[in-house]
């Protein structure tokens, strides 16, 4: 396992779930975290958590990844020695609406397309130029099994993780003549925030996508991207899917009475 004391983790998506549990899982690595999402209160406290049971340095500020305007800002914000990333974690995503196709809303289309795709694409463009001058750098995209399998009503948020798949390959290819590593973890059912942003704040249809089963953590994903994070700097984690043992596809699912 590599060292990452000292080492720049930059995570997106950080104030709650999979971000969250992946800036405890580095902060207790060592490593120093820059933390972006649009929630900054929670971002707040986060890095005062980590600073308490861990000691660890934290940049912290408000992202939208949306908008590339904002991206670009937040990079150029950072004061210089933080500047020098070794760890992308593209983590913000989300999925808004369970519809038909023909009835879906455009902007739960939107959201999804503009956070999902463009914003990692923002993220990645902005932050890869240092990693290759440097020659050193991983990028971990977290996907889903969405990304390699569409499921009913599933179908632009199931684009869009396709897109995620779609572009790590691209990635990986267009620095496979550079020291930097390109990763994807593609995760089944975690129990989340996931579903309630979907359902648009219905917690009681959210929580029917965990009854009856026991679904993967937040930690659990986190551990599979400090595993990806530490290999040895010749081993590439491609990719990585990560299911609960109850979970067999997007659709295959069992479920206890």
């Amino acid at each position: 396992m590599t060292s990452l004391t000292n080492t720049v983790v930059f995570i997106t998506g950080a104030s709650s779930g999979i971000g969250r549990s992946c800036a405890r899982t580095f902060a207790e690595a060592g490593a120093k975290l820059i933390l972006a999402a649009r929630r900054k209160n929670r971002l707040e406290k986060l890095a005062a958590d980590l600073k308490k049971q861990f000691n660890t340095e934290t940049f912290i500020d408000e992202l939208d990844v949306r908008d590339n305007r904002a991206v670009a800002k937040f990079y150029k914000n950072l004061p210089v020695e933080w500047r020098n990333i070794d760890i992308l974690v593209n983590n913000a995503g989300l999925s808004r609406g369970l519809d038909k196709l023909y009835e879906g809303k455009f902007e739960d289309w939107d959201e999804m397309i503009d956070t999902n795709v463009k914003g990692l694409l923002y993220v990645s463009r902005t932050v890869l130029p240092g990693m290759v001058k440097r020659k050193k750098g991983t990028v971990i995209n977290i996907g889903s099994i969405a990304g390699h399998d569409v499921y009913t009503c599933g179908n632009v948020y199931c684009a869009t993780k396709h897109a995620v798949d779609a572009l790590t390959k691209g990635m990986r290819m267009d620095l496979v003549d550079t020291p930097i590593r390109v990763c994807t973890v593609d995760p089944g059912l975690v129990e989340t925030e996931f579903s309630e942003v979907r359902f648009h704040g219905d917690k009681e249809r959210a929580k029917k996508t965990y009854q009856n089963m026991t679904p993967l953590t937040p930690d659990d994903i986190a551990d599979a991207v400090l595993f990806a994070a530490t290999r040895p700097p010749h081993v590439q984690i491609a990719e990585l899917i990560i299911m609960p043992t109850a979970q067999a596809s997007t659709t295959l699912v069992h479920r206890t009475q």
